[in-house]
C-alpha cells in the first residue's frame, strides 16, 4: 500500500456501510403541512386573474384534495376549455380568461363558488 493510498484513507472517506440516505427535501416549503382534504361540495372556490408577460391567466382555487383528483379536475378543464393550464399548489392556473366557463363547467360537475 503506498503514501497515496494511506492518504486516501485517512483523509476521512468512509466505504464501509451500505446505509444510504436518499430521501428529497422540500426546500421551498420545509414545514409543508398536508392539508384537510374536504369533499367538493363543501368547497367555496374563488378566482384570481393576473396578467403573466402580457397574457391573462385565470386562477381557481383553493383545492383541498388530493393531487390525484387536482390532476383530473384540471385534466377535465383543459379538455372542456382546449387550454393549457397547470397546478400550483392549491391553485388551478388555466391560460385565457375563461372565469365564466370554468364556472359553468365545475358547477355541472358539484363544485361550490363564493358569491
Amino acid at each position: 500500500m503506498g503514501l497515496a493510498d494511506k492518504l486516501a484513507f485517512s483523509m476521512g472517506a468512509k466505504l464501509d456501510g451500505n446505509s444510504f440516505n436518499t430521501t428529497k427535501e422540500d426546500k421551498k416549503n420545509p414545514n409543508k403541512s398536508s392539508t384537510e382534504i374536504i369533499p367538493k361540495n363543501q368547497h367555496q372556490l374563488v378566482f384570481t386573474f393576473e396578467k403573466r408577460k402580457g397574457k391573462p391567466v385565470t386562477l381557481v382555487g383553493r383545492f383541498n384534495i388530493s393531487e390525484d383528483k387536482k390532476k383530473d379536475v384540471l385534466k377535465l378543464l383543459k379538455k372542456k376549455l382546449a387550454c393549457g393550464g397547470a397546478i400550483n399548489e392549491e391553485w388551478l392556473e388555466l391560460q385565457g380568461d375563461v372565469k365564466e366557463k370554468i364556472k359553468t363547467i365545475l358547477e355541472s360537475d358539484g363544485w361550490k363558488f363564493r358569491k
